[in-house]
């Protein structure tokens, strides 16, 4: 039988109805934690909390716009008056958000990336300071290759802003939180088949007049020539949220098969 190395302890996973969210929570829920998943998609995030029912461990969601500071402190509450205490945090919503050249992006489709990515990231740790200072606990930050390793992205400025600021972020968050034992980790993913292009809104023919031809034969992942999983990246997830990876914090971990080496 699979050892539980989360029981008892309890999760709030931001961005949980989907993709990286999704298998993250039901990993987390497979070791043995509760799970709160927070996130503006109640129809999806109700039928994950489904899924992790049917594993026998209990979950609950709040319907809450991440950047919404309001909104996130009522979630964060919702979970302690239920189960009482708060022990993983993973800071993992976010959106592409519109991509074009900076000569094109208002401020507007600046903000929006930045307030829902940056912002949101900000609250999701923020709030959970002083549910966590007595026991410690463990925050990941679902950063990206993007902004931190390359830079090749183009008309993903805004966004790739966003991740080079959550990665800033999470490392002055760890230090500063290390007297506490709470652990803050960046996990910088490469390509990852979820549906986060349902929140890209690509410019194309403005971003033709910027792009450079970049072409690689065999695909963009030299390790398996193929984008990553949703559940490759929980799997890291679940170990940074366990007592395996205790001496583990103000890391960034990329998990992208190389492609951010090419």
């Amino acid at each position: 039988m699979e050892a539980k190395n989360l029981s008892g302890k309890v999760a709030i996973v931001t961005g949980g109805s989907s993709g990286i969210g999704r298998a993250t929570a039901l990993q987390l829920a497979k070791q043995g934690a509760k799970i709160a998943l927070v996130d503006l998609k109640e129809e999806k995030a109700e039928l994950v909390k489904k899924e992790i029912e049917e594993l026998g461990v209990e979950a609950l969601v709040t319907d809450t716009d991440v950047s919404d500071p309001n909104r996130m402190a009522e979630s964060y509450d919702h979970v302690l008056e239920h189960w009482g205490r708060l022990d993983i945090v993973f800071a993992n919503a976010g959106i592409n958000g519109k991509v074009e050249p900076i000569e094109d992006l208002t401020a507007e489709d600046w903000d929006q990336t930045l307030g829902t990515n940056l912002r949101s990231t900000f609250l999701a740790v923020k709030l959970a300071i002083p549910h966590m200072k007595t026991n410690g606990g463990s925050i990941v930050i679902t950063s990206s290759i993007n902004g931190t390793r390359t830079f090749r992205s183009f008309g993903m400025s805004a966004y790739s802003t966003s991740k080079a600021g959550q990665v800033a972020f999470g490392k002055m968050a760890a230090l500063e939180l290390a007297r506490y034992r709470i652990r803050v980790n960046m996990i910088c993913p490469g390509a990852i088949k979820t549906n986060i292009g349902q929140n890209t809104f690509p410019d194309k023919e403005e971003l033709e007049k910027i792009k450079i031809p970049i072409e690689f034969p065999e695909g963009s992942q030299p390790l398996e020539h193929k984008a990553g999983t949703p559940e490759q990246v929980a799997d890291l997830v679940s170990f940074l949220s366990s007592d395996l990876s205790s001496h583990i914090t103000g890391s960034v971990i990329h998990i992208d098969g190389a492609e951010s080496l090419l």
